[in-house]
């Protein structure tokens, strides 16, 4: 960074090792050359760390899924396996297991599947917990995206539905739809809470999952960065990253309108051509509203006035596919 042709600078992470590392700027010789919109280590700590992000609810009253930290297999003994629901196995650190396994998550049906599991995982250095799944659907996701800036203030809300998954279960959203924000007052309300616990300043996206037993709005994480839907809120009228360029440098910082448009889609097309593709009839519904969804999104990469990023992609894509097929051939 010392080495940039560039006199100043304002960052914005886009990963969650980089927005730990950006935490730490502000206190070095380079922080008045590149400016960030960032909370204490301790807040972006406690919110990335699965673990302790658990901890933290316990204390609260906000909803949120049964989760057991396993450090030995005595923890394991101690888990009420068979009062919970679906139960699977997930890392503290979800960007370091999702690099190596490819996978956020592991289904485990018996608690001789969990102790199997920890211990093959457990053995590759991996910090692991134990949750309950949340039941319902991939449309019963939810999301409260945001920005919190240097005062406390909520400059920027949005929230968003997920209607779509790539892969099942443990994927991202492949297809999402913009929701006015007063759908999710519980959820907006809990988030304001926990953001002003830890005093948090930033962008930030939480995921929550309406529980089919009982309707609540149940918290599973929060992310402390930018999103993959981030410029699809900006589209919408909630532009986070602006107000984080705002809020790094110390200007007024644009509050966003909460009436942004709701019922836009967002589409990330190939991995929601494959989800499409894998469903049933039953499940997907008729194929002439998905086209039309297709029609009217939102696309992650692909734009016709600039093209070469989506063109991009497709090589990427194209590359990888060719590497599965022939990349064993002698």
């Amino acid at each position: 960074m010392r080495e940039m042709p560039l006199a100043e600078a304002v960052l914005i992470p886009g990963a969650d090792d980089a927005a730990l590392w950006l935490a730490d700027l502000p206190q070095t010789e380079l922080g008045a050359r590149f400016r960030v919109s960032t909370s204490s280590r301790l807040s972006q700590e406690i919110l990335q760390d699965k673990s302790r992000f658990a901890a933290l609810l316990d204390s609260t009253d906000i909803p949120h899924p049964p989760t057991f930290r396993i450090d030995s297999a005595a923890d394991i003994d101690a888990i009420p396996f068979d009062s919970l629901d679906r139960v699977f196995i997930k890392p503290v650190n979800s960007q370091k297991f999702s690099d190596v396994t490819g996978v956020k998550g592991i289904w485990v049906k018996r608690k001789d599947d969990l102790y199997a599991a920890w211990q093959k995982l457990h053995d590759q250095g991996f910090m692991l917990m134990a949750q309950e799944y949340v039941p319902g659907s991939s449309a019963d996701h939810y999301f409260v995206d945001g920005f919190r800036d240097a005062s406390g203030a909520l400059t920027g809300l949005f929230a968003r539905r997920r209607i779509r998954i790539s892969p099942p279960d443990f994927g991202n959203s492949s297809y999402c739809q913009s929701i006015p924000i007063d759908h999710l007052q519980a959820p907006v309300d809990n988030m304001a809470s926990l953001l002003a616990r830890l005093d948090y300043r930033g962008i930030f996206s939480a995921e929550f999952k309406r529980d089919a037993r009982d309707g609540q709005f149940r918290i599973l994480e929060v992310n402390t960065r930018a999103w993959t839907y981030v410029e699809f809120a900006a589209c919408c009228g909630v532009n986070v990253c602006e107000m984080a360029y705002q809020d790094a440098l110390g200007l007024p910082v644009t509050v966003a309108s909460r009436n942004y448009a709701a019922g836009a889609g967002c589409v990330d097309l190939h991995r929601d051509i494959g989800t499409v593709w894998a469903q049933d009839a039953a499940a997907r519904g008729p194929m002439s509203r998905i086209l039309l969804q297709w029609a009217r999104a939102h696309y992650h990469s692909f734009r016709f006035d600039d093209p070469s990023p989506g063109l991009s992609v497709v090589g990427q894509l194209l590359a990888h596919r060719l590497r599965r097929r022939f990349g064993n051939q002698e």
